[in-house]
């Protein structure tokens, strides 16, 4: 037996195929497959690809989970539900938050049981989010909402508010900002004004701003005044969707683990220890940790589960607490 698990995020997709032991026997990687930033077409393309170099080789996989941001609101979930159906998964096929693949990622799924462990998973990357699921089962989650709604805390929010400074920088809007000389050497430019054709000109703008969050933390470091004010408000803005999401699910007062993900957080050490002592404060007997391993594990682990009888998806607690009892 074999199961497919798949990470399809913002700026990259990846595919493992593993045996009934979990093991990883095929792979395919690929570029971003979200439906907000590529459409349909193009993430049915990259799907497709991957899946064939996974599977290349192998029988076809008896169980697949698929991991992506905003499939768990009911437009999205159709479309990714159709391209998965005209890939030929009908049956046994998982579709979920790719922030619910994170935390089975470093949160085994209960012991004897196909269902989620109590955990939390703090995510940011090109976006941002809060997905937790508390001892009984039901999941909340904050963020996620997209870069023009919110992905607070993200390296696409804080890339945004470092050309910003820059722009205000240039006019003599703003303070001088040592962000100015770093965001131009980060993009080979010699002049502000070239910025405006380098992210909206660009097929990889998106991509291109996200990626300014190195050298926001490297401004930081340096004692910029401007790029400290933007790390601590992306501290703030994460930990508030960390916090968020205890309150819901009433983890506040239990011992449970929160797990940092994401290429932002990553790479930014002073954002990291800063979020994590904030929410040593928000949940005094968690224990904060960086995630270790790919986030596409947890959505094999997902896929296994399936096989085997079947994954219980947590259910969000505020439409539990809507319906009528």
């Amino acid at each position: 037996m074999h199961v497919l698990g798949i990470d399809a995020g913002g700026t990259k997709t990846t595919a493992l195929l593993a045996d009934a032991d979990g093991r990883v026997v095929g792979e395919g990687r690929a570029g971003g497959a979200n439906l907000q930033a590529h459409g349909e077409l193009e993430v049915e393309k990259v799907l497709h690809h991957v899946i064939d170099l996974a599977v290349e080789g192998h029988p076809a996989p008896a169980a697949v989970c698929l991991g992506l941001a905003g499939v768990d609101r009911e437009g999205d979930g159709e479309v990714i539900r159709g391209i998965m159906r005209r890939l030929g998964f009908r049956a046994h096929t998982v579709i979920v938050n790719d922030a619910l693949i994170a935390l089975v990622a470093g949160v085994p799924l209960r012991e004897g049981s196909s269902e989620v462990s109590q955990g939390l998973v703090l995510i940011s990357g090109t976006g941002s989010i809060a997905y937790g699921v508390n001892q009984h089962g039901l999941a909340a989650r904050a963020g996620g909402w997209g870069t023009s709604l919110g992905d607070e805390g993200s390296g696409y929010w804080i890339g945004r508010r470092a050309l910003k400074a820059v722009a205000r920088d240039a006019d003599g809007r703003g303070p001088h900002t040592r962000l100015t000389p770093l965001v131009l050497a980060h993009f080979s430019l010699s002049r502000p004004e070239q910025l405006v054709s380098e992210i909206y000109d660009q097929a990889q703008g998106k991509r291109a701003i996200a990626s300014l969050g190195a050298t926001v933390e490297q401004a930081r470091a340096e004692g910029d005044i401007v790029a400290t004010e933007i790390m601590r408000q992306a501290a703030d803005e994460l930990t508030l969707a960390a916090a968020s999401v205890i309150a819901r699910l009433d983890m506040r007062g239990e011992q449970f683990p929160i797990l940092l993900s994401g290429g932002m957080i990553r790479s930014a050490h002073w954002l990291a220890a800063e979020v994590t002592a904030r929410l040593a404060e928000v949940a005094p007997r968690s224990v904060v940790s960086a995630l270790d391993g790919e986030p596409v594990l947890g959505a094999v682990r997902l896929a296994l589960a399936e096989a085997r009888g079947g994954v219980r998806v947590p259910p969000y607690v505020d439409a539990v607490r809507a319906t009528p009892q």
